[in-house]
Formats: C-alpha cells, sequence, structure tokens
C-alpha cells in the first residue's frame, strides 16, 4: 500500500446529481462510464482498470490533448451505493493523496461529496478542486443523458 502523505490541504466538492444514488455509484464503479465523464482540463477521454474491492487496485488515463494523465491508487472503503475511500497518485509525482466519494440520497435525485485531502501545497490542492468540479459537472450531465434514456425505455 502507498504511504499516504501528511499534507493538510483539502478540498471538497458538493453536486447534486440527477439520478438515484445507486446509479452515480454505478458509474464510479464502471470503466466504460468513466471513459465520457472523468475528463477534466484538456483531457478528451479516459480509460479505466478498477478492481472495486477493499484491497483493490484501479489504474484511470486521462488522454489529454498535448498528454496523458495516469492516475492509480487502492481502494481503502467500498460501501456499496454509500461511500468509496481511495488512495490517488498522479504518475510522475510521489505523493499519495486521499480521494472519498460519499453518495447521499435525496428521492429520485442524490448528492455527490467528493473529499480529496492530504495535499501538501495549497496551489495544488486548488488545481484538483478545479478539475473535481469540472468531472463532477459532466458527471451529472453523463446520468442526464442516462435517466431519460432510463425513463424514455419504460415507457416504451
Amino acid at each position: 500500500m502507498a504511504n499516504l502523505t501528511e499534507g493538510t490541504h483539502r478540498i471538497s466538492i458538493r453536486r447534486k446529481m440527477p439520478a438515484p444514488r445507486e446509479m452515480v455509484y454505478e458509474a464510479w464503479i464502471d470503466p466504460q462510464g468513466i471513459r465520457e465523464w472523468m475528463c477534466p482540463g484538456d483531457v478528451t477521454s479516459a480509460e479505466a482498470v478498477l478492481d472495486v474491492r477493499v484491497g483493490g487496485s484501479y489504474r484511470i488515463v486521462m488522454k489529454g490533448k498535448e498528454r496523458d494523465h495516469v492516475h492509480t491508487g487502492v481502494y481503502q472503503v467500498v460501501e456499496p451505493n454509500a461511500k468509496l475511500v481511495f488512495t490517488w497518485t498522479q504518475e510522475g509525482n510521489e505523493v499519495t493523496t486521499l480521494v472519498t466519494v460519499e453518495f447521499l440520497e435525496h428521492g429520485n435525485e442524490s448528492e455527490l461529496v467528493l473529499t480529496h485531502e492530504r495535499f501538501t501545497k495549497p496551489d495544488v490542492a486548488k488545481r484538483y478542486e478545479n478539475g473535481w468540479g469540472t468531472i463532477a459537472q459532466k458527471l451529472a450531465a453523463y446520468l442526464a443523458q442516462r435517466s431519460a434514456a432510463f425513463v424514455d425505455s419504460k415507457r416504451k
């Protein structure tokens, strides 16, 4: 297991999602879906290999216009439909941080709460805050499209 840094900087993103929390959780553990929404900044798509279980690892390659951004980590907590906690390391940077994603129920909608902590530098934390904000926005759009398609299929 990677050694977590002891940085004190953290960021938190909260966003309403236009889908039940089960659907939001499924999006986080679906490598095919991640390719569409885990795309901050100049990233056009992502590839993910996920072993979603405590102690399981993941590898996400965010494909940028000029370079790829490779992230790896290990799942610390897996509570289906409720919470994921995993380490986060960007290739080329030996700093390992911690990400907690919580899925809160709000009827047919939900709320995503993402906390990324243990940054050693405030400017890096701010950059990740912007990136995760964009990712949450793209995830909401992805889920809205999937929810609409799901409702349409039920009507037919």
